[in-house]
């Protein structure tokens, strides 16, 4: 569980990249120790011969224990055109290799340091080097490689057990820091959102930006401006839903008292009154007109549309269905009804849902063409892309008012047909919206109207969601 928070992670990297970068510095550590070692056996052996070449004259047992003490074979020396061999003894084994520390480059000690950690056998070496202060041209010395070895591993841990514990130090140091500098910070603003949450009506709870951080200060920023629409949304919300409540109480009761009136003024027209015939058609066209205002608020305010259950369909039978539908509905009207949808095409939809939107763009069409008195058509078609499918609905009507195209999905606002509440394209838009689509208003003009449903083929998933 430690391990998946912020500290813990932050912890591990930390540790992580700190044993890194003392690894990258291990190895040219090693290589350097590798050639002071060889540097301080060739300045050994120098010092050594200086005894020779003071007297000229050694016993083979101070000879031996000058080589002993500079744990070294032979020694060669150089102080002019000609090589001399100082002191000596026996080698156990033939030289396997000569070094050169005169021109080597760091990448060279590098690899030959690692070579040799890797080579665990007994060899003799030949170590060239030049010698101090000047003594002479160069100095050559043959040595085994066992204690270079022993003491290059006795080196390098005593250096990882100085990094393991400078980075246990630093890791510490840092995961301090973090949770104090850090994640203090975030958990407060976790908090405040959580406290939030229980009462978002409180004002109270709103969080108050107070981060050193310039990245956390924003963000509380942005949280207190979001918490601070949030509450003032509930608010509207709650005065809203009291007031749809009386509002569907005053509809359902003046609903009654309009349909007495309308029973009432039916008779009228019974009427052999000059005066009454004249006014009774306009009264109970106003009385029928107050009635569906009722009904359609009621209906309304208890419109509660479940999830679509989306499934693949296909477009041409439902599109099939409201061209049907809207023929029995237009004889008479002098009203043409097309559909050009390709075949075999399916969308992913709720199949009820669809229907209703393409009912009431077609629905709508039919009625502002029969209103305008001229004989019109209308037509459905569709095109998919590899985003989305596209279905538009067409009509030759006298297309809508700026006043309907300013509130055109705004509920009991867009109405354009008389009479009616302006309710089928805010409930249209309602429903695609519900499938993660769009409904828009592409054009409108003496020339005729066309609307279209987008409809996305994208599946958003839990991981698809931002973090």
């Amino acid at each position: 569980m430690f391990l998946k928070s912020l500290s813990g992670r932050f912890l591990v990297l930390t540790t992580v990249f700190i044993v890194l970068a003392e690894v990258l510095i291990f190895v040219p550590s090693v290589a350097r120790f590798r050639e002071d070692y060889l540097l301080r056996h060739l300045e050994k052996a120098q010092i050594a011969s200086l005894a020779l070449l003071a007297d000229n004259m050694l016993s083979e047992e101070l000879e031996a224990e000058l080589l002993e003490n500079a744990g070294v074979f032979n020694v060669v020396l150089r102080r002019d055109e000609a090589k001399e061999l100082v002191l000596s003894s026996e080698v156990p084994s033939p030289i396997a290799d000569t070094f050169d520390l005169r021109q080597y480059m760091a990448f060279d000690l590098i690899g030959d340091a690692i070579a040799r950690l890797r080579n665990p056998s007994n060899e003799v070496i030949r170590i060239v080097g030049s010698p101090v202060r000047d003594a002479g041209l160069q100095i050559e010395i043959t040595m085994e490689t066992a204690p270079l070895r022993s003491a290059m591993i006795d080196y390098g841990i005593r250096i990882l057990t100085l990094s393991a514990a400078l980075s246990v130090i630093v890791a510490t140091f840092l995961f301090i820091a973090v949770r104090r500098f850090l994640v203090g910070p975030i958990k407060r603003v976790v908090r405040a959102m959580s406290t939030y949450a229980e009462a978002p009506e409180d004002a109270r709870r709103i969080i108050e930006p107070s981060a050193g951080i310039y990245e956390l200060r924003e963000a509380e920023s942005a949280l207190a401006s979001m918490q601070t629409h949030v509450t003032g949304a509930l608010k509207q919300k709650e005065r809203l839903a009291q007031l749809g409540a009386a509002v569907a109480k005053i509809s359902h009761d003046l609903r009654n008292i309009l349909s007495t009136a309308q029973l009432s003024s039916d008779r009228l027209q019974s009427s052999e009154d000059p005066g009454v015939k004249r006014s009774a058609p306009r009264l109970v066209n106003s009385i029928s007109r107050a009635v569906n205002l009722c009904e359609g608020t009621l209906a309304f305010g208890k419109a509660e549309e479940p999830p679509p259950r989306l499934a693949h369909v296909m477009l041409a039978d439902i599109v099939d269905d409201v061209i049907e539908d809207e023929r029995l509905a237009s004889e008479g009207n002098r009203v043409e009804l097309a559909a050009d949808i390709p075949a075999g095409m399916s969308v992913r939809a709720d199949s009820e849902q669809l229907h209703r939107v393409i009912g009431n763009l077609v629905r709508n069409a039919r009625q502002a063409i029969a209103a305008s008195g001229r004989p019109g058509r209308i037509s459905v078609n569709a095109t998919e892309t590899a985003d989305e499918w596209r279905i538009r609905v067409e009509d030759t009507g006298p297309g809508l008012p700026a006043r309907a195209r300013e509130h055109l999905f705004q509920p009991f606002q867009g109405g354009v047909r008389r009479g009616g509440i302006g309710l089928g394209l805010a409930i249209s838009q309602e429903l695609v919206k519900g499938h993660g689509g769009c409904l828009e208003l592409l054009s409108s003009g003496p020339n005729g109207t066309v609307f279209a449903a987008c409809l996305p083929k994208t599946v958003v998933t839990h991981a698809d969601a931002p973090e």
